[in-house]
């Protein structure tokens, strides 16, 4: 009897301490590393700073020298194409392997892009579906009516991949509303 009364002794402490520390644990789990970056480019570019953060835990979990199995690179897992042309639209200058692993450049050239996504499909949903698959497909899947323009229809994705992608960071959005609100900056 006396095991098990130290047993519950021991397992309500456990609770007492996580649930007491559970915004903590949160934050060490959706981070706002690079916080100088996302909130200027953010700003500058007018998305919600909680989804550049959303974007970033999925796309890379923060790791800043990150490369996917298809070539992208850094925080935000962005093509060297697609990089090379969000840049010549900016005011930044652009080398091959190495802007890509500068945190500042990924985010900065990751927000401009997504910052275009959005303003051609008006919605996250789809300018995330877009970021992920790509323009071409998005119109395709538009056009064909498996998508709809006011990306109310994500679960009709036909691309598994993407499908898992959108509904991640929807989801990873939605926590760091929770954890974060509007108490970020």
């Amino acid at each position: 009897m006396k095991k098990i009364i130290i047993f519950f002794v021991i397992c309500c402490t456990i609770i007492v301490v996580a649930l007491t520390n559970y915004n903590k644990i949160l934050k060490m789990i959706y981070k706002t590393d690079y916080k100088e970056y996302v909130e200027k480019y953010a700003k500058q570019y007018d998305i919600d700073p909680l989804l550049v953060y959303s974007i970033i835990k999925a796309e890379s979990n923060f790791k800043e020298g990150a490369l996917s199995k298809k070539g992208a690179c850094g925080l935000m897992q962005l093509m060297d194409e697609t990089a090379k042309e969000v840049a010549e639209n900016t005011v930044m200058e652009y080398e091959s392997g190495t802007t890509l692993y500068n945190p500042e450049k990924n985010i900065y050239l990751g927000i401009a892009y997504y910052a275009d996504l959005k303003a051609m499909y008006k919605n996250d949903e789809l300018a995330l579906t877009a970021y992920n698959a790509g323009i071409g497909n998005v119109n395709k899947w538009i056009a064909e009516g498996t998508l709809r323009q006011d990306g109310s229809d994500i679960e009709n994705i036909p691309f598994k991949e993407t499908n898992t992608y959108v509904r991640k960071i929807l989801n990873n959005y939605k926590v760091y509303k929770r954890i974060y609100g509007n108490d970020l900056y």
